[in-house]
């Protein structure tokens, strides 16, 4: 599907230059990120009352090409399910040449536009905890079993959001790394979530329709969304939600609903250890909520396009449902959202703080 060497180096070719730092200083940012991943876990732990089943595993501290690389090694394990589908079909349906040439350049284009996105991902991505990982990858394990994801932080892009901000770079890079442990204690807390995540993933990929009318259908689509951002008519929606199908879309809304979960708790959990370990948090917080939306008409519409103000806009819900559940019934009560996937809030639920505590409780 995709030529994977060839999105590498289109990412990287384009991925925007670093700010400017002497070897020295990088050594002593990488050096800190990496001590202070381990200073945050305690007071991560005691907040959220979770406790890992995992190893946690190293931090991988990268530079933009890192990044690059090791998200389309995600993405070749997240799509897998999809290319084994492909296969089959073609083994069931010998292709014309023909086909097979227009098949060679399709998987380079979509190449290209896949090295693309990554590389403007890849100049504002401050860390993330990478769920999966290509087979033989280190990372934190529960017990015998697969690896269940590594915490991993961009060290640039940290360095330059410090700048911008005119924040503390100490306190900074604490407030940073408090966000992603939070992830990596969530995921290597709860042994279940991991695989329900990849197994939501895999169902969406495999509810594809790869009937040729129909993707046509869902590519129009696609460009009325790209136009809809241009021009900034309405709420818009990303390309994910123009080429969906309607099973896709179902599948979307339960994905959706962990996610903000997930990304609402790391939020939550930045603010509530913030103070104790991070003493200038509340001018950080004000800083880089401002940041946030102070960006140009082109910037906007590229983040609509990407879907990535849906990912803002499920810290923010996210965020507000967390907090909701443990001022009214404790963190022991919010907690049993970990429970099992039935224990999970739907997306009406995140909305509606007291109708997931009805329900469970």
């Amino acid at each position: 599907m995709i030529d994977w060497d060839l999105a590498i180096s289109t990412g990287v070719r384009f991925a925007r230059q670093g700010p400017q730092v002497s070897l020295a200083e990088a050594r002593a940012v990488v050096a800190e990120l990496r001590g202070l991943t381990a200073v945050v876990q305690q007071p991560v732990r005691e907040v959220t009352g979770l406790t890992s089943h995992a190893d946690t595993g190293p931090v991988a501290v990268v530079d933009r090409p890192g990044w690059i690389r090791a998200n389309v090694g995600g993405f070749r394990v997240v799509l897998e399910p999809l290319a084994d589908k492909l296969a089959e079909r073609g083994a069931s349906s010998p292709i014309p040449a023909a086909t097979g040439v227009i098949n060679a350049v399709g998987s380079r284009v979509t190449a290209v536009q896949t090295g693309l996105i990554l590389s403007y991902l890849s100049s504002r991505v401050l860390g993330q905890y990478e769920l999966f990982l290509p087979p033989g990858e280190s990372g934190p394990r529960n017990g015998d079993g697969p690896s269940v994801g590594r915490l991993t932080l961009v060290a640039p892009n940290i360095v330059t959001v410090e700048r911008e901000l005119g924040v503390d770079p100490h306190d900074f890079r604490r407030w940073v790394c408090l966000h992603e442990e939070t992830h990596r204690v969530q995921f290597t807390s709860v042994p279940w979530l991991r695989e329900y995540v990849q197994g939501m993933m895999t169902e969406f990929l495999l509810a594809s329709d790869l009937d040729p009318g129909a993707i046509a259908d869902r590519l129009r689509a696609a460009a009325g969304a790209v136009a809809d951002a241009v021009m900034g008519n309405g709420d818009g929606g990303s390309l994910v939600e123009a080429v969906q199908t309607p099973e896709q879309r179902r599948i979307l809304d339960k994905l959706t609903a962990v996610m903000t979960l997930v990304e609402g708790h790391g939020d939550y959990v930045m603010d509530a250890v913030g103070p104790s370990v991070v003493p200038s948090v509340k001018e950080i917080r004000e800083k880089f909520s401002e940041r946030r939306g102070s960006q140009g008409r082109v910037e906007q519409t590229i983040r609509r396009i990407l879907g990535i103000d849906l990912k803002m806009k499920q810290y923010a819900e996210g965020s507000k449902f967390v907090r909701t559940v443990v001022e009214s019934a404790g963190m022991n009560r919010f907690n049993q959202v970990w429970t099992s996937p039935e224990t999970l809030p739907t997306r009406d639920e995140i909305a509606n703080p007291s109708d997931w505590l009805a329900r469970v409780g």
